[in-house]
């Protein structure tokens, strides 16, 4: 494991070290490579999952076999990020390789698509299914979109040839109604009504998806963005609380427990386990790559062990995620990887897996994770960037250093010796604290400025309270809730 020492990070801020490493290929994947060859790609997404929501990573009261296969049989990420605390803005940089605050769409946390019809990913940009579609790839989404609605954005309209699952936030997994009471189960940009519990229709759909792209002997992206274990909080058995709920409260704020939310988690990873299969029963498995992660940390029952926060906060808990990919063909399975990761990295790894590169006038912000996970190159340093709402929450991590402000509260925290972010060093550091804080400033001044007319702004509540230790938490519940 490489040590971030304070003389180290100074030295290489001046000297322009390799921070992002954008680029950086592993060169023998790319070459040689024909279309036949080229690894399928299913890249699992869970909503709002924490950091320990699955037992390889220390879950404590259940397990989750089929996604523990995942890291079993390729890699686990023990330092990997969210690039956003919430759903819409880390969606759009997973979708673009891309810090989301480039785009009026990333500045929305979470988008209102009934208030802001105009707003959403740009057709026009390119992103890993459209990018992937131009090297033979067919591509298809199955499960969330949440990056704008019709008629101005789809799926469809950013580079997928098909879509099944819904356009919202969030929905009820039996009614699949959103949060405004409104239908939103969609085929392509048709809407449809089928009877079944949410995740079992994403999982039953997925395995059509890979049953046809088996016989038509065409490499595939598959999406496959599960609901779970979003609210509102239903387990497989709970129709009952579905109907109570009617379809016009599915924000469930008297509802749920981590019962519940556990049987929520084993429904998808039961689902998931289906996949595999699939992969495996039609001679696939080897070159598929895999990937299971999450979009942003855990929310109202999840297990953020062993880090403080949860959703919409910039602490370790608001921003950690699962990350786990495994490619047989490729990877050597039980790999565990400290290289720090953030969800900008999955565009720039599968194209270079793919054997294609990124959009040159949209070069990714993220890096290519191949050299490690497939040659055993040594983790490099990161400098990764947060704003949530800057006046209220901002956050830089370079090496193992994280700045963080709160409100008028400021911090800097050593991650890798303090995980839970307690010991405040910023008076025994000064020039470590002040250097990023330049470092944040300078890349915010890079991105798009903050929109004051945001979901998120209007409707979130700006008390805070001090847990011990003096880190500030919300009593606001959940912005998305509101």
């Amino acid at each position: 494991m490489t040590t971030y020492t304070r003389r180290r990070i100074l030295r290489n801020a001046a000297s322009g070290s390799a921070a992002f490493a954008v680029g950086a290929t592993a060169a023998s994947l790319a070459q040689g490579q024909s279309a036949p060859q080229r690894p399928n790609i299913v890249f699992i997404i869970a909503d709002d999952m924490g950091h320990a929501d699955i037992s390889c990573n220390g879950a404590r009261d259940f397990t989750t076999p089929n996604i523990d296969r995942i890291a079993a049989q390729g890699a686990r990420f023990t330092q990997s990020y969210a690039n956003s605390p919430v759903c819409t803005a880390s969606r759009v940089a997973i979708i673009t390789g891309r810090y989301q605050v480039r785009l009026p769409v990333g500045l929305e946390e979470p988008i209102a698509g009934i208030t802001k019809p105009d707003v959403g990913l740009p057709p026009e940009h390119p992103t890993l299914p459209s990018l992937l579609k131009k090297v033979g790839y067919g591509t298809t989404l199955v499960g969330k979109w949440h990056l704008g609605n019709l008629p101005n954005f789809s799926p469809l309209k950013s580079g997928y040839d098909h879509f099944y699952g819904y356009r919202s936030g969030a929905v009820d997994y039996f009614r699949h109604v959103n949060t405004g009471g409104k239908p939103d189960l969609w085929d392509g940009d048709q809407p449809v009504e089928q009877t079944g519990y949410m995740t079992s229709l994403l999982g039953d759909r997925a395995v059509k998806v890979i049953e046809g792209y088996a016989q038509a002997g065409q490499p595939f992206l598959l999406s496959l963005h599960f609901s779970a274990p979003h609210w509102p909080w239903e387990g497989p058995d709970d129709q009952a609380e579905s109907d109570r709920l009617g379809g016009h409260n599915i924000r469930h704020y008297d509802g749920g427990s981590r019962e519940t939310y556990r049987k929520m988690i084993l429904a998808m990873d039961e689902q998931i386990g289906r996949v595999l299969k699939a992969l495996e029963d039609h001679a696939l498995a080897r070159n598929t790559i895999v990937i299971f992660t999450s979009d942003n940390g855990g929310e109202r029952f999840s297990d953020t062990w062993p880090f403080n926060g949860r959703k919409t906060e910039l602490l370790e808990g608001g921003l950690r995620i699962p990350a786990l990919i495994s490619w047989p063909a490729r990877i050597k399975g039980g790999l565990v990887s400290e290289q720090v990761t953030a969800n900008i990295d999955w565009l720039p790894t599968l194209c270079a897996a793919a054997g294609t590169t990124p959009d040159s006038a949209y070069p990714p912000d993220g890096m290519n994770l191949l050299p490690q996970l497939v040659d055993g190159a040594a983790p490099v340093e990161r400098r990764l960037f947060w704003r949530y709402k800057s006046q209220w929450q901002r956050a830089a991590r370079i090496g193992d250093w994280k700045y963080l402000k709160i409100l008028d509260n400021t911090f800097l925290f050593n991650v890798a010796t303090d995980p839970m972010e307690r010991a405040n060093l910023k008076e025994r550091h000064k020039d470590i604290y002040e250097h990023l804080v330049a470092e944040w400033n300078a890349w915010n001044a890079t991105m798009l400025p903050e929109v004051a007319t945001s979901f998120t702004e209007n409707n979130r509540s700006k008390e805070w309270v001090d847990r011990p230790g003096a880190m500030p938490v919300t009593l606001d519940p959940d912005p998305e809730l509101k």
